[in-house]
Order: C-alpha cells, then sequence, then structure tokens
C-alpha cells in the first residue's frame, strides 16, 4: 500500500465534511509512515478481557509454573483446545476446558484446588493439569536441541519421543503447524509492553469498508449477491480483511484473537475495535468495527440503520486488535 494510495483511501470517503476527510487522510498515513519506520514491540503477560475473569487468577498463576512456559502461552492452549469451554467435549473423547482425554488425565490430572479430588471437568484442577504436563513435558526434552517452549509444544502434540528422536520439533506437519499456531495466539493473549507493529493491510481494508458506507444493515449478513450486498458487523470486517488476502472467523469474539492488543491512546487505522456489555471477557464481544482514527470507527451498527461513522468511546468499548496474518491463520476454525 503506498503512500499515495493510502491518501486516496481517505480522500475517497464520501459524504463526509473536509476536516474529517483529512483526520482520516492523516490517520491512513501514519500506517503509511509507520510501516516504512518499523515501529514495532510487544511483550508477555495477559491482554485485557483476553481470558474470561473466572480463569484469569489460574492462568495467571499457573502459567509462571515453569520457563517453559507463561499466562499467555497457556492461555492460547486453552483457547485452541476449548475456547475456554470447562464442559467441552471432542470427538476424540477428549474432555474439559484443557481437553484432556482419559489415559493422560488418570496420569497427569492434578488436584489444583486442593479439595480432595482431580476432576477434569472443574477448570480449578484441569488448568493447573495443563500447566503441570507443560512442565513435565519440557522437563522430558530439556537436554534436546533448539527452543525448550517450541519443544515442549511438539512434546505435547507428537510425544516426548519423538523430540526426542529428532533433536527438537520432528519434521511432522502437523506438528510445526501446532507449534507455530500456539506460538502465534500467544501474542494474541499477551499485554504489550510497547508499540505492536501495524497492520501492512490497514488502509486497503479501511479503503474496502469505506465503498460500504451507506448500505444497510443484515444480520447474518457476508455481503454476498443474493443478501443485496449488506452486511452485519463482523461480516464487514471479516470482508474487509478478506479483500487484502487475510481470512478472519465469522463472529467478532473471535476476530479479537486475531493479533496483538493496542491500547487506546495506540490505535491507529485499520485496527478492529471491539465493544462488550461485560469488559472482562472476550468471549462476550458482541460488535465490531474498523478504526479510521479521530475516534471514529466504520461499522454496520445494528438492524435499521445503515454502514457508518461512529465514536469508538462508549462506555461498552472493549479494546482492539491488530490484526496479522499470522494470527488470522492460527485461530482455530470450530471451538
Amino acid at each position: 500500500m503506498t503512500v499515495r494510495k493510502a491518501w486516496v483511501v481517505a480522500a475517497a470517503v464520501a459524504g463526509a465534511g473536509l476536516s474529517f476527510v483529512m483526520l482520516l487522510v492523516v490517520g491512513v498515513y501514519v500506517v503509511a509512515g509507520n510501516l516504512a519506520n518499523g515501529v514495532g514491540g510487544g511483550s508477555v503477560g495477559l491482554a485485557k478481557g483476553a481470558v474470561p475473569a473466572a480463569y484469569q487468577t489460574l492462568v495467571q498463576k499457573w502459567g509462571n509454573l515453569c520457563g517453559a512456559i507463561n499466562p499467555a502461552l497457556l492461555a492460547a492452549q486453552l483457547y485452541q483446545e476449548s475456547g475456554f469451554n470447562p464442559n467441552a467435549r471432542s470427538p476424540a473423547k477428549a474432555e474439559g476446558i484443557a481437553q484432556f482425554i482419559p489415559g493422560t488425565w488418570a496420569t497427569h490430572g492434578v488436584d489444583g484446588d486442593g479439595d480432595g479430588d482431580r476432576d477434569v471437568w472443574d477448570p480449578n484442577d484441569a488448568i493447573p493439569s495443563a500447566a503441570s504436563y507443560d512442565c513435565q513435558l519440557a522437563a522430558d526434552v530439556k537436554n534436546e536441541p533448539g527452543n525448550i517452549t517450541e519443544n515442549m509444544l511438539a512434546a505435547y502434540n507428537a510425544g516426548a519421543y519423538a523430540v526426542i528422536k529428532y533433536g527438537g520439533v520432528p519434521p511432522y506437519r502437523e506438528t510445526r503447524n501446532y507449534v507455530k499456531t500456539i506460538t502465534t495466539l500467544e501474542k494474541s493473549f499477551a499485554r504489550p509492553v510497547n508499540r505492536v507493529d501495524p497492520s501492512r493491510q490497514a488502509a486497503a481494508a479501511i479503503y474496502y469498508a469505506q465503498k460500504k458506507l451507506g448500505t444497510p444493515y443484515l444480520w447474518g449478513g457476508n455481503g454476498t449477491a443474493d443478501q443485496g450486498g449488506r452486511f452485519d458487523c463482523s461480516g464487514l470486517t471479516k470482508a474487509a480483511y478478506e479483500s487484502v488476502g487475510v481470512a478472519l472467523p465469522r463472529v467478532a469474539n473471535d476476530q479479537y484473537n486475531a493479533g496483538p492488543h493496542p491500547a487506546r491512546e495506540e490505535l491507529l487505522p485499520g485496527d478492529l475495535v471491539f465493544f462488550s456489555d461485560d469488559l472482562t471477557n472476550s468471549r462476550t464481544i458482541r460488535h465490531v468495527g474498523i478504526y479510521v482514527g479521530g475516534g471514529y470507527m466504520i461499522d454496520a451498527p445494528r438492524t435499521g440503520a445503515v454502514i457508518r461513522f461512529d465514536p469508538i468511546d462508549t462506555s461498552d468499548y472493549f479494546g482492539a486488535t491488530r490484526v496479522t496474518e499470522d494470527g488470522a491463520k492460527a485461530l482455530p476454525t470450530t471451538i
């Protein structure tokens, strides 16, 4: 995306006053400038609301059980396995929030809350057990070359024997994809302490969304011809990023995990902005828009309204995501 096209994107916004158009011009120009100047950073720690409040203390505590894991990595595993659903059961008979199969639970389940039992359906036991199992696997492969966390994740997927046999992450496509998926998802559960990289697709995603201004809202709308080209909120954001080759999930609360989370004062045009009635749990997010700068977003608000500019600074503002290609690819298709 060239600086010239970024100017065209902003200037093409129909129906806006000159001052607001200039605001978008400046905002999108900043995206292009930051790409050229290499703004970046990031760190470990739980992002606001990324882990449901009911489990946040557990994940924070047990995510520090050993050096091979951290709270954001543990959160990424739980999200990948069950979407934080303590009642999840897979076709392979994996059970609970951490998706233990019965044989593994029998060996590695722990009484995390000290109540005298080991209950795979109780997150107070299952989350500590997941961390304990990770750390045991890390100990099993600690003498192998390479990154200890990546080797631990590979052992989780393929078994410690495979990591030992190959002297690190084995050359299995499924295992290598699993390692990349979890380490990528880790970034979406981490709380950044420095400015995160701007999205390379941001200006083009805005360009797509602004062409839809004035389009009537349709619940469940994906913009297809049979729907009259109409969208709901997450249908619009999905289509905007799909237009630049980034495949987002369909629903807003999963789109929240498509990249790291900039603070309000660090927002850049193209960031996705989210809204919820429960500001402690990203799984309750109910609305999303595309930030355009100056405290405004383009969104598809509700039945009876049209795609339009709306302010983001409302009492239900949850947070933002800076979409990345790897972040979007790492998201599970079903949870």
